[in-house]
């Protein structure tokens, strides 16, 4: 199946640009297409058996439904984004090929997908779903699949509840009127490592963080929870409750790490 041709609808910049190589390094021919180079994405869909939507989550449906109705029966339509039910929904709406939601849980730094998650959401496959996971599982790479609905349920705490954390601290820190620089001298490992994490998020890429925590139909549950249990931190700190503090804390263990349930506890 080497003679299979790949596109790539946002194959230029940042995830699509790296299975952009990771497709070439195993054999198969590759087109890309940005925002204003490579194939037009109606000749792509002509061409390639294999199409990939990699663009940011807010124009994910506008591009679907562009390239949607170009595709084959036989060909398989595919995107990168972190969310999958409105991609999904929409892929399966607007071709008649095979759709299959795909979201890397890594990002474009990584050399190699080996030891690696990737979630694939199968909506409507007979022949693509083996060959992805196939090419996929040989290079090492974790395969989790499930349906769009449970992963975007998912992606509200893995990513929507661990990016508002990092969110909320460079906001806080924003409002102390503390600069950075002179935090770090005071700073524990652990507090720099987490400086690094709000440098990639508020001054790389700070539309695509927004974008995740804002767009996923599952936060409003994540922002309800938060709040109630800041309101509950903030009486119990005020109140200089450390006994009782301890207590929920030691509570919330027991759930997370359960003793019958082999759980890492490791950081």
């Amino acid at each position: 199946m080497k003679d299979i041709q790949i596109g790539i609808i946002g194959g230029t910049g940042g995830i699509g640009r790296w299975f952009a190589g990771f497709f070439v390094r195993e054999g198969y021919t590759v087109h890309v297409s940005g925002r204003s180079t490579g194939m037009d994405v109606r000749k792509m869909a002509d061409i390639c058996q294999v199409v990939i939507v990699s663009v940011p989550i807010g124009v994910t449906g506008e591009v679907i439904e562009k390239v949607g109705p170009c595709m084959k029966e036989e060909s398989l339509l595919m995107d990168l984004t972190s969310l999958k039910e409105e991609p999904v929904r929409a892929m399966a709406k607007f071709s008649a090929s095979e759709v299959i939601g795909c979201h890397p849980l890594f990002g474009p730094h990584v050399d190699s997908i080996a030891g690696h998650r990737v979630v694939l959401c199968p909506e409507r496959t007979e022949r693509w779903l083996a060959w992805l996971r196939a090419i996929l599982e040989k290079n090492g790479a974790l395969v989790v699949e499930t349906t769009p609905a449970k992963h975007d349920a998912m992606m509200s705490i893995v990513q929507g509840l661990n990016h508002l954390n990092t969110i909320t601290m460079g906001a806080v820190l924003g409002k102390t009127g503390v600069s950075l620089s002179e935090v770090s001298r005071f700073a524990t490992p652990v507090f720099q490592t987490k400086i690094g994490i709000l440098e990639k998020v508020f001054a790389h890429n700070p539309g695509l963080y927004a974008e995740i925590v804002t767009m996923n139909p599952n936060i409003g549950r994540i922002l309800d929870l938060y709040e109630k249990t800041l309101s509950e931190l903030r009486d119990l700190i005020r109140q200089r409750e450390a006994g009782r503090l301890t207590e929920m804390m030691e509570e919330y263990a027991k759930a997370l790490w359960p003793p019958d349930q082999n759980i890492s506890r490791k950081s």
